[in-house]
């Protein structure tokens, strides 16, 4: 017999409210059963026990504050390049179904943020290994790295609208999906 479904995720908040890491549901609560945190937040998910019952909170925020002494960049990954690009082809704003180098790899183009974007299967088939000035296109907006906290925690399965006031993406229309 299966047991109950997993609780969501939440965002870890350093104690000055600078988002930090998203956690299991079930880490969260720990982390403020142990006083290690407070519960800013509840999501929807209730932990039960024998003798009582726990909101599993959405958004936890940590009593003590924790240094982090080098933020790296944002990862390159799929569902990133999607993310900021809109989940649209950035040469004719069909649907994305694949990653393209707008300079190939196979005449050198690095696998990096600037030259990396989203593309539909047709432009990506017909671009092959040529530049966008052979074929006479144009980028609708140069590929840079996305920067932000918000973009930070991408790698979460699912982004929780109760973090947005935590995350200031209030202008990062690709990441939220909805405009501000």
């Amino acid at each position: 017999m299966a047991g109950p479904p997993a609780p969501g995720q939440a965002l870890v908040l350093n104690a000055s409210y600078e988002p930090l890491c998203v956690v299991s549901g079930r880490r969260a609560v720990v982390l403020v059963l142990t006083e290690k945190a407070v519960a800013v937040t509840h999501g929807d998910a209730t932990l039960h026990s024998e003798r009582s019952d726990i909101n599993v909170p959405s958004v936890v925020r940590l009593t003590r504050f924790v240094r982090v002494p080098y933020r790296g960049a944002v990862p390159l990954t799929r569902r990133a390049v999607f993310a900021r690009d809109g989940g649209r082809c950035v040469y004719c704003t069909a649907p994305a179904t694949s990653l393209d180098h707008v300079v190939p790899k196979s005449r050198g183009g690095p696998h990096s943020w600037d030259n990396v974007v989203s593309a539909c299967s047709r432009c990506n088939h017909v671009k092959a290994d040529r530049g966008i000035a052979e074929l006479g296109w144009r980028l609708r907006h140069p590929p840079v790295a996305p920067t932000g906290a918000a973009w930070m925690i991408l790698g979460a399965k699912r982004v929780d609208p109760r973090w947005r006031p935590f995350l200031g993406g209030d202008d990062d229309e690709a990441l939220w999906g909805t405009p501000a």
